[in-house]
This record gives C-alpha cells, sequence and structure tokens, in this order.
C-alpha cells in the first residue's frame, strides 16, 4: 500500500504541482460545499460580477450533500463531479484550486486545471460515514434555502483523497 502525502486547504500551486495522478493525499484545513444550485448561483455571480460569498483563490469545493444530526454532519460522501463540469472551467479560471467528487470530468475542466495549475481530487463514493468523521467542525456560509445544496465551511482533518486530475492533466480514469 502506497503511503499517504499531506495536503494542505486553502491550498498552495506549488504543493498543487509535486501532485500526481494516483497519489493519496490526507487533507487538512479547510474547504467549503456545493453542488449543482450552489454552483449556478456561484456561476452567474461571477457573470454578473457580484461579489461571491466565499473566496474561491486557493480554496477547494467538495461536491457533498451533507447530512446532518444535531449540527454536526453525519455522512458526507461526494456526489457525481461531471455535474458540475458546466460551471467548473469559470470557477477554476477564477481562482478555485481544486475540486473533489467522484468520477471523470469533461475535456473542458481538463483543460481548466492544466491551465490553472489545479487538481481534481477524487473521494470514494458509499464513504459518507468515513468523511463525516474526518470533519471537525462545520459552519453554514450561503444559500441556506437550498438545504443540503448549501454552501457549507469544512474544517478536516486526515481526509483521505485520490489525486484523480493532476496539474499537468494526468489521470486516473486512463485518458
Amino acid at each position: 500500500m502506497s503511503e499517504y502525502k499531506r495536503l494542505s486547504a486553502p491550498f498552495d500551486k506549488a504543493a498543487l504541482s509535486e501532485l500526481r495522478a494516483g497519489d493519496r493525499v490526507f487533507l487538512d484545513g479547510v474547504i467549503y460545499t456545493a453542488r449543482d444550485a450552489a454552483h449556478k448561483r456561484l456561476f452567474e455571480g461571477i457573470q454578473n460580477g457580484t461579489q461571491l460569498p466565499i473566496e474561491l483563490k486557493g480554496q477547494g469545493i467538495y461536491y457533498v450533500g451533507a447530512c446532518f444530526k444535531d449540527g454536526k454532519p453525519i455522512s458526507a460522501g461526494p456526489t457525481t463531479a461531471m455535474r458540475m463540469d458546466k460551471y467548473a472551467p469559470t470557477l477554476y479560471d477564477n481562482g478555485l484550486a481544486a475540486s473533489i467528487g467522484k468520477g471523470d470530468r469533461g475535456q473542458a475542466v481538463y483543460d481548466a486545471i492544466v491551465r490553472n495549475g489545479g487538481v481534481y481530487l477524487a473521494a470514494i463514493g458509499g464513504a459518507g460515514a468515513t468523511y463525516a468523521h474526518s470533519i471537525k467542525d462545520s459552519t453554514l456560509i450561503a444559500y441556506p434555502e437550498l438545504g443540503t445544496e448549501a454552501i457549507y465551511r469544512f474544517e478536516v482533518k486526515d481526509f483521505p483523497l485520490i489525486v484523480a486530475i493532476d496539474s499537468k492533466g494526468g489521470n486516473v480514469y486512463g485518458r
């Protein structure tokens, strides 16, 4: 079994450039959640020039609709990343450093990752309870009316991920 590398969020582009597809990482730090509806609002905010509820520069977005009990996440498994592909290139072009989800991405996302020196990190589907244990704190940030699709700030520790697309376009999908 290969060793895990340590990665901190918000992300440093130099550290991301050292990662290669297939590397396993433990992520520590702050990431944000956003799924389809929140992505649409972020995208529209960029298009309209309005201030976003989060700073994208150097950040990571986890594609998750976490389930909460007593204010704490009890399940936080990834959702299919391809659903965010029409918005992701614009977010990467506006500072996003990493996205986290499951499944392959479209070519426009690969191009945006390489163009911006970002990465795509894969989380394991069906492991929502495991991921919830790595979330040490969560705070609602924006769009509470979206329910599980609202944007949350997660502080994570030992959050296990795989580098699925690296900053050079290398990937684990056999492309």
